[in-house]
């Protein structure tokens, strides 16, 4: 993955071998930091990186948002 942090390519990696493809599949951030074992800022700002780049999507839900690979 070009142009992007070695965290936000971290997080990117564990979604993807999580499942979280698609939008019937997504995980909170919470749920994606106890799987990156990163600090949970580093994880948000990793977030927002990969949706500026449209590699995640964010849905917003009732509770918690949700974030799925859209690439």
């Amino acid at each position: 993955m070009e142009g992007v942090s070695s965290n936000a390519e971290k997080v990117y990696n564990a979604m993807k071998n999580a499942g979280m493809i698609g939008e019937e599949k997504m995980g909170t951030a919470e749920r994606i930091t106890l799987m990156c074992k990163l600090p949970k800022n580093m994880v948000m700002n990793s977030l927002q990186e990969l949706q500026n780049k449209n590699f995640v999507t964010r849905k917003v839900r009732e509770k918690a948002a949700g974030y799925y690979v859209s690439q």
